[in-house]
């Protein structure tokens, strides 16, 4: 797997705008790369549209889709 240091907004990979920062190795305290960058206010504007598109048939789902949803993204996350 190849780190980018992109964000997942929709279904795209975005070179945020932002700050850009960089996780350390806590073991060692190594830098890590590549750098990632906080969303900026397009990124957030973005991401807010996408999910105000998606809030009305999520929440037309039954409690199960949702939970199967949930556990999905667990397990992505995983």
């Amino acid at each position: 797997m190849t780190i980018e240091g992109t964000q997942l907004i929709g279904r795209e990979a975005v070179l945020a705008t932002g700050e850009a920062f960089h996780a350390i190795d806590p073991s060692t305290g190594e830098t890590l790369q590549p750098a990632f960058a906080t969303g900026g206010q397009a990124e957030v504007e973005r991401a807010s549209e996408l999910a105000r598109a998606a809030f009305d048939s999520y929440r037309e789902t039954g409690l199960e889709a949702r939970a199967r949803f949930l556990e999905t993204i667990a397990d992505k996350i995983e």
